[in-house]
């Protein structure tokens, strides 16, 4: 997550701007303002991290905090894991304690998450990927954490690639109709996809020349046949699997032959990973 760009770094601001708001003064009015403290974040739970450069971003901002990782994004931790040392003000790494630990807790429990599609389907030959259905203004960190999950990102935005859904189509007046218009306003050669939820829509999209068509909330049966269907066609396509997939099913889908399999669940429902920041007993040196 190194070189977070300018939004992530607003964001951050921001986030810390709502919680200290006209100041900290729980922390201003206990604690000294010359004590200096050694604090770590462990992990209460396992996981895989995920945002450990936004918590040196969180205490940049902060200020006379130096951070370091000891846990790299994308590593398997254990509970207790040591997974960053914080010295500095004890003023400021109690102020910037909550911001960084809801960064880094919401970013790992996404990757980690993610890690267990990933692991489910490990040898099949399918890549999990992730969605459009990220928390808004998080969608830079989110697609960042599926990444250190082992996740292959999906568009970034609207403006990254043409993907032709039910509402599009049923708008548009059909799969060929849309995909017609698409290639005659098409100047960018962005990539084309097609979400389809039949063999006959499937049969149309390979006829029109896609890159990538999506199989959505398809039948086990169903999706076998469709993966057959454009593996057999001589330019055949990219396969997407969306749609009701779960940590159950997924090893089924990806047994299917399909080269993708698309997961909103990795940033919309993925539990923050349990971490504590924790602050040692000062030594009677600390305070001057």
């Amino acid at each position: 997550m190194e070189g977070l760009s300018e939004a992530v770094q607003r964001q951050i601001a921001d986030a810390l701007n709502e919680d200290v708001g006209a100041g900290d003064w729980t922390t201003e009015w206990t604690v000294d303002v010359a004590t200096r403290a050694d604090a770590v974040i462990v992990a209460k739970t396992a996981g895989v991290i995920a945002g450990t450069a936004v918590v040196r971003e969180v205490y940049r901002q902060v200020g006379d905090v130096a951070v370091e990782s000891v846990s790299a994004d994308g590593e398997e931790v254990a509970p207790g894991a040591l997974v960053s040392r914080i010295t500095g003000s004890a003023r400021r790494v109690l102020t910037g304690e909550r911001i960084a630990l809801n960064f880094l807790g919401h970013l790992s429990g996404v990757a980690t998450l993610t890690r267990r599609y990933v692991d489910a389907v490990e040898g099949t030959g399918a890549r999990i990927t992730d969605t459009r259905k990220t928390t808004p203004l998080w969608r830079e960190l989110e697609r960042l954490a599926t990444r250190a999950g082992g996740a292959v990102n999906h568009r970034r935005g609207l403006d990254a690639m043409v993907l032709i859904k039910e509402n599009h189509l049923v708008s548009a007046g059909g799969i060929e109709v849309a995909v017609r218009r698409v290639n005659e306003s098409n100047q960018a050669g962005l990539r084309v996809e097609v979400e389809t939820t039949s063999l006959d829509e499937v049969e149309v999209a390979l006829a029109c020349g896609v890159d990538r068509i999506m199989l959505d909330n398809m039948p086990l049966e169903t999706l076998r046949a469709a993966v057959e269907l454009i593996r057999g066609h001589a330019r055949g396509p990219e396969i997407e699997a969306s749609g009701g997939i779960t940590l159950q099913n997924v090893r089924a889908v990806a047994e299917t032959g399909v080269d993708f399999i698309s997961v909103g669940a990795l940033t919309h429902s993925a539990p923050a990973l349990d971490l504590s920041l924790q602050v040692r007993e000062p030594r009677p040196d600390d305070v001057r």
